[in-house]
């Protein structure tokens, strides 16, 4: 039994942490360049910490998801502010961005020399400028995770800078972030979630702390959502979410995902569409071709198994079928109003190239079973 599990220096979890962190990061550096979305209100009680922690802050805001130019112009607003530290406030496109801004601030060359995919993939050899990650939704897991998704509009795909070197030296977790979220953010964060610790429960690379940290999480989601996305002022349920968000991450980064963020990929770098909603419209698709795939052509996978635990944690029955599981899933997309894909403008004419491109993204290659072009194909076509 050998497996490997990289986290961030510090986790720091629980309602009102964002109150309590301004030391921590004046640590680190004294010069803050704040990546945020588009309301910078969202962001005043941390640039308020700031200032009281003697930090100067440059606020860098990310609309939308990021894409090359966007890492460039925040390497080069940091460089002539001079700083020294990297925070992230926001969703996983901001936190991505800033892990991308703050790698590329300590190394050498281009973006594009370590963009896997289109890039040349070269390793980062420094650690990243101290990078402190604080998500204001429950979904991506992005502060724990080593890797920054961005979009290449030019090669209408998503792709990742990916190094260990990128950890947080701090990801603060607070629920109370995520309050004010609308229900439909929460719920497509939500499921986004969800799907992050089924890919990497039901991946080739689980292990014993993946099991973990995955099966709490699964409770906690599958307990949670509904009522987080009813109440977003539900205390207990925003900080299952976002526990299950934590957990999602640090499944991801240290196994794998599977055929929905293999797809979510080249949609996303093709289509005005969210990650997450794509994710959730994937979802009870992806899991039935696994389960299919898997009674027929591998029976004896103890992969197949582990649908089975998963039913019985979202139906609260032990006796639970692995179709169950699908079936809950089903409904529960149904019942938060999850888009199908054909809203974000995909038709079957777009199938073929975005099966290709799945069939060879990183994440497709720890899914539990290699799936066929048929297979795949008939996964978009359910989903649209």
């Amino acid at each position: 039994m050998k497996f490997d599990f990289a986290t961030p220096t510090r986790i720091v979890f629980g309602a009102g942490s964002l109150n309590q962190i301004g030391p921590g990061i004046k640590e680190l550096g004294q010069r803050a360049l704040v990546v945020i979305g588009r309301d910078k209100r969202r962001a005043e009680k941390l640039l308020t910490g700031l200032a009281f922690s003697g930090i100067n802050a440059k606020i860098f805001s990310v609309a939308g998801e990021p894409d090359i130019a966007t890492v460039e112009r925040g390497v080069a607003v940091a460089k002539e502010a001079r700083c020294d530290v990297v925070i992230g406030f926001g969703g996983g496109s901001v936190i991505d961005a800033a892990k991308a801004i703050a790698a590329m601030l300590a190394n050498e060359g281009e973006l594009l020399d370590y963009l896997e995919i289109i890039g040349k993939g070269k390793a980062l050899t420094k650690s990243s400028l101290p990078f402190v990650a604080i998500p204001t939704t429950a979904g991506t897991g992005s502060e724990v995770t080593r890797n920054a998704v961005l979009a290449s509009p030019e090669h209408a795909v998503k792709v990742s800078l990916r190094s260990p070197l990128m950890l947080a030296r701090i990801a603060v977790v607070d629920p109370e972030l995520a309050y004010d979220l609308p229900p439909a953010l929460t719920a497509s964060t939500g499921l986004d979630a969800l799907t992050q610790l089924i890919e990497p429960f039901t991946c080739i690379r689980a292990n014993p702390m993946i099991d973990t940290l995955c099966m709490d999480g699964l409770t906690r989601a599958a307990r949670a959502l509904r009522a987080a996305v009813a109440n977003g002022q539900d205390n207990s349920a925003r900080a299952d979410m976002a526990l299950a968000s934590l957990y999602g991450g640090l499944a991801l980064a240290n196994a794998g995902l599977g055929a929905v963020h293999g797809f979510a990929g080249p949609i996303g770098g093709s289509f005005p569409a969210p990650h997450g909603a794509v994710c959730a419209a994937l979802l009870p698709y992806a899991m039935a071709a696994n389960i299919q795939a898997l009674r027929e052509r591998e029976p004896q996978n103890g992969i197949r198994q582990r649908y089975e635990i998963m039913a019985a944690i979202f139906t609260g029955q032990p006796t639970a079928t692995a179709e169950d599981g699908v079936a809950w899933v089903r409904q529960l997309t149904a019942d938060l109003a999850i888009p199908k894909l054909r809203d974000y403008g995909i038709r079957e004419e777009h199938f073929p190239g975005l099966v290709a491109k799945a069939a060879n993204a990183s994440s497709m290659k720890a899914n539990p079973i290699q799936l066929t072009p048929a297979e795949l194909t008939n996964i978009l076509a359910q989903a649209t």
